[in-house]
């Protein structure tokens, strides 16, 4: 079963970031949007194993529609990636 994260994508200076609001830390990075979001899927894959190795708890994904940027991010676009769980 997938489970789905909102990533928030905005951009900086000189790249753009993809971060999860449900798991602090777990950020993607890249000269492009597209890079963005596939470094923060690949990142966001390690650190949901990382997790369940460790035998953390997994939080569940917040409704998109219920996620805030923090003030003072220029997001670009909320969107949501799919984290396998640990079996």
């Amino acid at each position: 079963m997938h489970r789905y994260y909102p990533a928030i994508l905005e951009r900086g200076e000189a790249s753009y970031g993809v971060s999860f609001p449900d798991l602090p830390g777990c950020v993607g990075v890249d000269d492009t949007p597209d890079g963005a979001l596939r470094t923060a899927a690949e990142a966001l894959s390690f650190h949901i194993s990382g997790m369940a190795e460790d035998g953390a708890a997994i939080p569940d994904p917040t409704p998109i529609e219920a996620v805030v940027p923090d003030p003072g991010i220029d997001a670009v676009c909320v969107t949501v990636l799919p984290a396998i769980p640990a079996s």
